[in-house]
């Protein structure tokens, strides 16, 4: 036992170098508390037109489905909160967007760890996963001791707030693990519950996918519903607004990844400019980023849904 607590050690030794905010460690098991939960979100059909909830629901309760034999769960959050932010007359991208794309950058720095892991306990049989794959991230991380999930949903940490990517290595081998989070420190506060313009995030900490900002813009291909009309604040890619009212990223502090700089251009672009963007303009400001997920035409759409 103190050889796999030392290994622990060492892996968020190691996590903590390459720029991970925090790491946590569970045992790879059946999530049997999530089962009922994802069941009856999926049956309410607050997934709305993201089809591909539907698949793999096995998957995303057992980690032993995804690698076999897998024993450990290490979950990992990566800081993204910008120091500078667009300024407030403009149509809005989320924070997670700024920069380049974060699932290339995290992933890279996965396989690093997974490296160091090898050389420390021998080969291992493992998978990394960045929001890519069905993997219930934010259970596992609350399972990981990381944090508690908030009433919209998203992971809290007392003294990071929210603004951070989650990460995991699903792993064949056993190490020591952590104590899952079981206290919840949002007590009777309802700010991101009363801030979301669109009625997305429910009273019994829900969030009903298929009304959220991020949803509109990002992953429904289709026209907007008309029914929205007014209603996206100005958010033309994702939304921050549940994470700007919460009290607890007052302390978010600025990340250090290089890589989540904005383009220069990005922060000073106002609402005509973007409303005459080209595509020329589109590849060479978001060439890297996430904001491609939508393509020009998503983007588009997006922009001229929210002129008046």
């Amino acid at each position: 036992m103190k050889n796999l607590e030392t290994n622990a050690t060492l892996i968020k030794q190691e996590a903590k170098r390459l720029g991970f905010e925090s790491c946590g460690i569970a045992k790879a098991d059946f999530l049997e508390e999530e089962a009922s939960k994802l069941e009856n979100w999926l049956k309410n059909g607050f997934h709305g037109k993201m089809n591909y909830m539907e698949n793999y629901f096995d998957k995303r309760l057992d980690p032993r489905l995804l690698v076999d034999d897998a024993k450990s769960v290490i979950s990992l959050s990566y800081n993204y909160f910008p120091e500078i932010h667009q300024k407030e007359d403009t149509y809005k991208i989320a924070k997670y967007a700024y920069g380049e794309d974060y699932h290339h950058i995290i992933k890279a720095k996965l396989k690093e760890l997974t490296f160091f892991i090898e050389n420390l306990i021998g080969q291992v049989n493992g998978r990394a996963f960045v929001d890519s794959a069905p993997v219930l991230e934010r259970a596992w991380a609350e399972k990981s001791g990381l944090g508690w999930r908030g009433k919209n949903s998203l992971l809290l940490q007392k003294n990071k707030g929210s603004y951070f990517f989650l990460a995991e290595l699903i792993l064949d081998a056993e190490l020591a693990y952590d104590n899952p989070f079981i206290t919840n420190h949002c007590g009777t506060c309802t700010k991101c519950i009363d801030a979301c313009p669109t009625q997305a995030i429910l009273p019994n900490n829900t969030v009903d996918g298929s009304k959220c900002i991020s949803y509109f813009t990002i992953e429904l291909k289709e026209e907007i519903p008309i029914s929205m009309k007014g209603k996206f604040e100005d958010w033309m890619f994702g939304c921050d607004i549940c994470q700007d009212v919460c009290p607890w990223n007052r302390f978010s502090k600025p990340h250090s990844e290089e890589k989540f700089i904005p383009h220069s251009n990005l922060l000073s672009i106002s609402k005509k400019d973007w409303e005459e963007i080209t595509i020329d303009v589109f590849q060479k400001i978001f060439k890297k980023s996430a904001v491609k997920r939508t393509k020009y035409a998503g983007l588009v759409r997006n922009i001229s849904f929210l002129k008046k």
